[in-house]
Order: C-alpha cells, then sequence, then structure tokens
C-alpha cells in the first residue's frame, strides 16, 4: 500500500464503544474517509450518519484502510481483531498502519507487531488517555509506541481526536508502558482520595464539599502532574535548578502530612498509603534527608 504524496490516507476503525465510538465520531470528519466495522449493528449506523462507510467484514475494513484504529476490550480481543481467522491481517495490504488504542500488554503488542511486520504490515501500540469525555471533546491523549516515521503519518488524521499525540518511543510496546505508568498515578490517586475522603468523613467534614475543593484547585496547579517537571527521578544535585523547589514541596508536604496523619491517630482512621507517603515524600521527590542538613 502507498499513499501517494498530497493525498490523504484512507481511515479504518474497528471498535465503536464508549472510548472508540466518539474517536470514530471525530475522524469521520477525515478528509481521505473513514470505513468502521463493529459486531453491534447500532454501533455501526451511528457512525454511518456521521459520515462513515460500514465494512462487512475486519477482511473488507482492511482492504479499504491504510491507518486502521482499533478499540475493543482486551488482549484476546485485540488478538482476534489483529491475528485471528479473517481478521485485519487476512487482508491489509504492505505498508497499512494498524494502530491499537487498547491498554495490552507490551509483549503482546510486541508480539503482534512482530506478526504484522512479516507481511510488510505497521502495527503500532497507541494507548489513550482522557477517558470517554475526551474522546467525546476531541482532547484525548495518544501515546504511540513503534518507528517514529509511521508515528508522523498519524499526525495529521488523529489530531481530530486527540489534543495530545506523544512518541513514547521506538519500540513496540513503549505507548503502553506509558500509559500503565500513567494509570498507575491514576489508580493509587483514587485509593488515596478514598483516604482523604475517610478523614474528611470521621472529622465530620461534607466529603462532597472537599470534592469540589480538590477540583478546584487542581485545576489550579495541575494536581499530581505539577511535580512531573524534570527527566529523571534521580536525586537533585543542591546546584540544580530544581533543588530548592522541591525541598519547599518536601518541607510543606511533610509538614501537611503530619498533621493529617495526627489527626487521623485521634480520629482512629487507618491511612496505610498517607503513612507511606509521608516516609517516602523526601526520598522520592529527589530531596532526602541528609545527616547534618539545615532544615527549613
Amino acid at each position: 500500500m502507498t499513499v501517494d504524496a498530497g493525498t490523504p490516507a484512507r481511515l479504518g476503525f474497528v471498535g465503536l464503544g464508549n472510548i472508540g465510538g466518539p474517536m470514530a465520531g471525530s475522524l469521520a470528519k477525515w478528509s481521505g474517509g473513514l470505513t468502521v466495522f463493529d459486531l453491534a449493528a447500532d454501533a455501526v449506523a451511528t457512525l454511518v450518519d456521521q459520515g462513515a462507510a460500514a465494512a462487512d467484514s475486519l477482511a473488507d475494513l482492511a482492504a479499504r484502510a491504510d491507518i486502521i484504529g482499533i478499540c475493543v476490550l482486551d488482549d484476546a480481543q485485540v488478538r482476534t481483531v489483529v491475528a485471528g481467522e479473517g481478521g485485519l491481517l487476512s487482508a491489509a495490504a504492505p505498508g497499512t498502519i494498524i494502530t491499537v488504542h487498547s491498554t495490552i500488554s507490551p509483549e503482546i503488542a510486541s508480539d503482534l507487531a512482530d506478526l504484522a511486520a512479516a507481511q510488510g504490515v505497521i502495527l503500532l501500540d497507541a494507548p489513550i488517555s482522557g477517558g470517554a469525555l475526551g474522546a467525546a471533546e476531541g482532547r484525548l491523549a495518544i501515546m504511540v509506541g513503534g518507528p517514529r516515521d509511521a508515528y508522523e503519518r498519524l499526525k495529521e488524521p488523529f489530531a481530530l481526536t486527540a489534543d495530545m499525540l506523544v512518541h513514547a518511543g521506538a519500540d513496540v510496546g513503549a505507548g503502553t508502558k506509558m500509559k500503565l505508568a500513567r494509570n498507575l498515578l491514576h489508580f493509587i490517586s483514587f485509593t488515596a482520595t478514598t483516604e482523604a475522603a475517610r478523614l474528611a468523613e470521621s472529622a465530620g467534614i461534607d466529603v462532597a464539599k472537599l470534592g469540589k475543593v480538590v477540583r478546584h484547585t487542581d485545576a489550579i496547579t495541575g494536581g499530581a502532574g505539577a511535580i512531573m517537571l524534570r527527566d529523571t527521578t534521580a536525586e537533585i544535585a543542591p546546584d540544580d535548578f530544581w533543588y530548592n523547589i522541591f525541598r519547599s514541596v518536601r518541607t510543606l508536604g511533610e509538614k501537611d502530612l503530619s498533621l493529617a496523619l495526627a489527626l487521623a491517630d485521634q480520629l482512629g482512621v487507618d491511612l496505610p498509603l498517607g503513612t507511606i507517603a509521608r516516609r517516602d515524600l523526601a526520598g522520592a521527590l529527589g530531596v532526602p534527608h541528609h545527616e547534618g542538613e539545615q532544615t527549613a
């Protein structure tokens, strides 16, 4: 498959659920056209109403598309769509790019990329962050693992569904590894949220009002991502620009965590993540306490 210079790539999409459906809806605006496939006829009909064409099968879709996105449930479904009987590889022309948006294991992504490469097809892992709301608003972040030149070919069409496209690395699987790190933060923070809610509730505080405060201030400060400013997790040297900034974060964090844990002790509330955070914050920030160090 060769797309002539100046000729828009033909897009395809498999999996039209809560996230895949809105993604495909945005991609339906692409000048090169979009062909979709899903086992749910109503989901396909919705996309046809938005301007997409419907494929009769995965093989039919593969024969009609140059760049094909997949957004299905899990490893097994992705493998079936790509390499199963009658799957995309049964009809995809050499040079076709397949982008896997499902969050799967990095090993599965790499294995499928090898199978695809044997047929001259390029498979990239391209997991997404932003959920159904981000998909509906065209504001997803897409993290792509694989060859840089293939990534570059995604930029223009994917701008319709994502306002952040990141090349996570040259190896297939890099996008998934970035997504797993991102979601580690996401779900640990959810667990930490439940600790904060238990502390507030035990202290007689309205948990819903606390939630409003958290959402308001996180929108200003950036939340947990606000400290992800460095390109390494190593200890910060005293002459580094970030040293005093992170020392200040450490001082404030240890003070507030100590006060929260003291309140929890008074109320009989167990805060295991809070305890770990108080213990590990300094070292994790890259500004551990050293013997003889002056403190603020």
